[in-house]
């Protein structure tokens, strides 16, 4: 019997939403602010919306930073990227998501092994699309506060005259904000690869998947 492919029919549509979603994303982290009714909106320090646009501004710097344009230092930029994003997005959180009720299944060795490479996928796969940003504005839409240090940061993204909706989903820890999911137009990346990583699971295992994804990550990294 043959084992199903994570990374063929419904992965590959999942996988051109993600690449529209990072597009978005990052078009969020390089806006120079949050706009609403046309006026910039301050808000105060400490905040989820506060601590995501700090991100914001430090991939700016990074970005306009004339000496690490240069081709030489192209993979030094890079890492520098991916610390910041790194910083604010919770991947063990993302990848704890997308295994669902499995992950409890797992020890903490195999815990550490799929965060990595989940880590690996992302960072890998979409680490040059960052360098894309064409002067989307992000306009700050709201921000809403739940019970147990989770909230949401909801944004829109406004490209000539699209306007694609963008939220923010963050975990408190320790008085840190970090992002745990995005969605996109109403879509959950972490729901998307939740579904598409629960179909191998139970179709195949989740040694298939580990293996598949662990074949991904070091195609990606291949020249």
């Amino acid at each position: 019997m043959r084992k199903p492919n994570v990374w063929r029919g419904g992965m590959q549509l999942e996988l051109l939403l993600w690449k529209r979603s990072l597009r978005v994303i990052v078009s969020s982290m390089l806006g120079a602010s949050f706009v609403f009714g046309g006026l910039t909106v301050v808000v105060s320090a400490g905040t989820a919306t506060e601590s995501v646009k700090g991100t914001i501004n430090e991939v700016i710097r990074i970005l306009e930073n004339q000496e690490l344009k240069k081709p030489e230092r192209k993979e030094e930029r890079r890492r520098q990227l991916e610390k910041v994003i790194g910083d604010r997005f919770n991947y063990e959180e993302m990848a704890k998501r997308t295994l669902g009720a499995h992950w409890a299944k797992l020890n903490d060795t195999e815990r550490k092994e799929f965060v990595g490479l989940f880590t690996s996928l992302l960072t890998n796969t979409y680490a040059d699309k960052i360098t894309g940003y064409s002067g989307e504005q992000v306009h700050y839409l709201n921000e809403r506060l739940e019970e147990g240090g989770y909230a949401e940061v909801r944004t829109k993204i406004v490209s000539g005259k699209a306007e694609i909706p963008l939220d923010y989903r963050l975990l408190n820890k320790s008085n840190d904000w970090r992002v745990y999911d995005v969605i996109v137009d109403g879509v959950s990346l972490v729901n998307n690869y939740r579904g598409q990583f629960t179909k191998i699971i139970r179709s195949s295992s989740y040694a298939d998947l580990v293996e598949q994804l662990r074949k991904k990550s070091e195609k990606i990294k291949s020249p």
